[in-house]
């Protein structure tokens, strides 16, 4: 980290300017309550999945049943629970399971997962370790993709 010189605020301690300060941790850390935060976010979809379906139409209702079952699934995880990033995300990670991860933390609207194991032919395969803070519309929309929507 880089630091710019201190100035001096009364006899209690030290103030930095916010400017001067360059986080080069790595993303495991996450920081000391959000200033230095420096763990990628993976953001929800501008454009919801299920739009692409007509009102009305099957498809549609099959894609607004799954993400409600998905909103469902995501709004239950809780820090220490274990999910399945990549190859049955929504269901325990089992045989299937191409990457699986812990929630290590909940904030509102976002859950912070901890890569914990992939398989080589995994996306997530060099990313063991790290640790991501996936809004709760990243998820909804993992869980569609996985179940073919």
């Amino acid at each position: 980290m880089k630091r710019c010189h201190p100035v001096l605020v009364g006899v209690s301690g030290l103030l930095f300017a916010a400017g001067c300060l360059t986080d080069n941790r790595a993303s495991r850390d996450r920081g000391a309550a959000g200033i230095f935060e420096n763990v990628q976010v993976i953001a929800a979809p501008s454009v919801k999945r299920c739009d692409k379906f007509n009102k009305g139409g099957a498809a549609r209702g099959r894609c607004d049943e799954a993400k409600y079952l998905a909103e469902v699934y995501v709004k239950k995880l809780s820090t220490g629970d274990m999910v399945c990033l990549e190859g049955g995300f929504g269901e325990e990670p089992g045989g299937g399971c191409l990457a699986r991860a812990s929630v290590a933390d909940t904030a509102t609207g976002r859950l912070l997962l901890e890569l914990k194991d992939a398989r080589p032919n995994s996306r997530w395969a060099a990313k063991e370790s790290n640790q991501y803070w996936f809004e709760e519309g990243a998820l909804i929309d993992l869980y569609l993709v996985e179940n073919g929507y």
